[in-house]
């Protein structure tokens, strides 16, 4: 991102200063441009054009600091008022170049213009123009690109501490199975600790590969109809061992024959997803309910539990990659922490959306929104067929 902001910077100064040498020489036969450009009241021909055309912050400052041109960007950020430069720093490099004409690069960050942007960050590069005093500024807004790479590096230093954990385990398992060879009851307890912890290994890779599939937001290759009941139905199917080991009853209900335009194994791999983390989270003896109605063009599909609930401060955390309410209970129950996130992802391949509501001591509501086949929830007869449903 640096480099090719650094390639087009250059590439516009370049442009910028043949412009400004060509009007120069050209000068003597337009005495009142020449006049204009000594005052810093004018731009030579050509150069709003080009700034016009940029997709970054552009402005040119006259010899007494007097904003000449300013792309709509820069007065979007907040970096121009009228004829004023109002970002400080960007005001002193403006001043350094000019004095010793030497191109400067930096980074500076602006109080934030956007809805809940507290700062916005730019990369900054400054360049005199001409012989008049007149300097050039470019700023690319960085900060999506430096949010993204922040996440990045949390989730491969989380990645690289989720498999630490397991692969670490094994190891000191294997040495122990090793040392307590004439105990077979020892070797016994150490092996099972030892599958569970190759089975919380596999999950993780199972999902880490999942979210690698459809973290990206892009819609499903392949889509077709499917059936709600049916994408239900396999999902309470896979979590019922779980659920029975703690007398959890899985529960389903709602309007049946809904139909949702989509990934049939993405939609189970999501509510495999909710009802599993309402397994683990709830106390043995009580149920979870998994419940189904139209809600006009979407499909809504709610998962229910009586469990300890989740905190107010965590619920806009709650669906953060590795992000974890009670990591322990999480860990024990064989966790990988990113289930919620990949509830997430799949909701935003189906261009839809997930929300959650939660009461501590009261249990929670996941809820997904998804779009209805054929753009209006209409419950369908079990007997006709995917493929001829209308």
């Amino acid at each position: 991102m640096a480099m090719s902001f650094a390639a087009l910077a250059g590439f516009v100064v370049g442009a910028l200063a043949v412009l400004f040498y060509r009007n120069q020489i050209e000068a003597p036969r337009r005495t009142d441009t020449t006049d204009d450009v000594e005052s810093g009241a004018a731009l030579p021909q050509g150069v709003a054009s080009v700034l016009a055309v940029l997709p970054s912050s552009a402005v040119v400052l006259d010899a007494h600091d007097r904003v000449l041109r300013a792309s709509s960007a820069a007065r979007a950020f907040g970096l121009v008022k009228g004829d004023r430069l109002m970002a400080a720093e960007l005001l002193a490099l403006a001043r350094q170049v000019r004095r010793d004409g030497e191109i400067r690069e930096s980074e500076i960050d602006v109080a934030g213009h956007k809805f809940g942007q507290e700062t916005t960050n730019f990369a900054v590069r400054v360049a005199p123009l001409g012989t008049y005093g007149q300097v050039l500024v470019l700023a690319e807004d960085q900060t999506e690109s430096r949010r993204v790479e922040a996440v990045r590096r949390d989730f491969v230093a989380n990645v690289s501490h989720e498999l630490k954990t397991p692969v670490g385990a094994m190891s000191l398992l294997a040495e122990t199975i090793q040392d307590a060879a004439d105990d077979p009851e020892a070797v016994s307890r150490f092996a099972g600790r030892m599958q569970h912890e190759s089975a919380r290994l596999n999950y993780l890779i199972q999902d880490l590969i999942t979210l690698s599939r459809i973290q990206g937001a892009e819609p499903i290759p392949t889509p077709g109809q499917v059936s709600i009941d049916e994408a239900i139905h396999d999902a309470i199917d896979h979590c019922n061992t779980k659920a029975v080991a703690k007398d959890i009853a899985l529960v389903s209900g709602g309007t049946e024959g809904l139909r949702i335009w989509g990934d049939d194994e993405l939609l189970v791999t999501a509510l495999r997803n909710l009802i599993d983390n309402a397994v683990a989270y709830s106390p043995d003896h009580t149920r979870v309910v998994v419940s189904v109605r139209p809600a006009g063009d979407s499909v809504e599909i709610s998962v229910s539990d009586q469990g300890i609930g989740i905190p107010e401060e965590a619920l806009e955390r709650i669906f953060e990659r590795f992000f974890r309410v009670d990591a322990a209970r999480s860990r024990a129950t064989g966790g990988t922490g990113l289930g919620l996130a990949i509830v997430k992802h799949v909701a935003a391949a189906h261009a839809g959306e997930v929300s959650v509501w939660s009461k501590e001591g009261s249990g929670s509501t996941f809820t997904l929104r998804l779009p209805a086949f054929g753009g209006t929830a209409v419950a369908v007869p079990p007997s006709i067929p995917l493929e001829t449903a209308k």
